[in-house]
Formats: structure tokens, C-alpha cells, sequence
């Protein structure tokens, strides 16, 4: 059996169309230094059943401003790193092989709580929301809270930047 590395595969993309993603294949958006995202299987590849998206976190690196959504579950999965938590008031920490539940309808947040990156796999259900961090790394450097938080509604989520300043500085993180 081969695997995407040693294969070409296709990057076209249609619904429900069985392939294989290899380590360094899907759209990778971010700058170095900063949180990154890796596109994987887009909520249009999976009948809308769920998106995957690999986070990829810098030392100390804020993935997200405090928000719950509406419309979507979130799984992560830790693959490198340390990962802290803010799920509602409680604060976790997952390590290597740690799953994360992340519920709709629950405020949370969540960051790279080590010195070397952190990378996970976020498993969205249903997907769709996917399509927002794309529209945030179209944004560009910087952050742009009211242009954050307009993407945010249109996907059905809130945002809470006040509480979220609170977060960055307890455990000194960037955002």
C-alpha cells in the first residue's frame, strides 16, 4: 500500500471522493510564528457531516479569543505539545494523545501552554465553520477585533475579547 507521500494525489476536490492526504498536502494558512492552519477534509468534502482542520501552534500561541458557537461541536486532538483549555469556567491541560471535547452552546478557548509548538487535529461537526478561519487569515497580521467578531456572527458564534485579555495574560500568551 502507498501512502500520499509516495503518490500523486490529486488536489482537486468532490464531494464524498475517497483519497489520501499526505503530511505536507491541503491549504496551510498563517505566517510563521503565529497559529497556522492546515485544511484537511473541508465540511463540502464530507456531505457536511464535519471538517478536519490541523492547528499548528507556536510556544505560547493563543489559537482563538474566548467564543461559543451555535451550530458546531469541536474535537481536538493533541498530536505535539501541551494544550490548555478554557471550557466555561473550567481550565484543562491535554497532553500528547489527550481529546479535548469542545461543545456548542459552551464558551471556550484554547492555547499552546508549553515552550515548543503544539499541533492538534480539530475535528468540526457539522462542518462548515471551517470556512471562518479562512476568512480570519484573510485578515492579515494584526488583530482586527471588529472585523473578527463580524466573521464570527455570520458563522453563528460569539466572541468575548474582554475575558479573552484576561487568558492572554494569566499564561502570557500572543495572540
Amino acid at each position: 500500500m502507498r501512502t500520499g507521500e509516495d503518490q500523486h494525489v490529486s488536489k482537486a476536490r468532490s464531494p464524498m471522493t475517497i483519497r489520501v492526504l499526505g503530511s505536507q498536502d491541503g491549504d496551510t494558512l498563517g505566517a510563521p510564528g503565529t497559529v497556522r492552519d492546515r485544511f484537511m477534509i473541508a465540511g463540502e468534502d464530507s456531505g457536511g457531516g464535519f471538517a478536519l482542520v490541523e492547528h499548528l501552534m507556536p510556544p505560547r500561541g493563543l489559537a482563538a479569543p474566548l467564543h461559543r458557537h451555535t451550530r458546531e461541536d469541536e474535537y481536538s486532538y493533541v498530536l505535539e505539545g501541551r494544550v490548555g483549555a478554557l471550557l466555561g469556567e473550567e481550565e484543562v491541560f491535554g497532553e500528547v494523545g489527550a481529546l479535548i471535547f469542545k461543545p456548542r452552546g459552551q464558551w471556550h478557548t484554547f492555547w499552546n501552554a508549553g515552550d515548543v509548538p503544539a499541533r492538534i487535529l480539530e475535528i468540526i461537526s457539522p462542518g462548515g465553520f471551517e470556512q471562518a478561519f479562512r476568512e480570519m487569515h484573510a485578515l492579515g497580521a494584526g488583530l482586527n477585533p471588529v472585523a473578527m467578531a463580524a466573521i464570527a456572527a455570520r458563522y453563528g458564534v460569539e466572541v468575548d475579547f474582554e475575558r479573552t485579555a484576561s487568558i492572554i495574560e494569566r499564561y502570557g500568551l500572543a495572540f
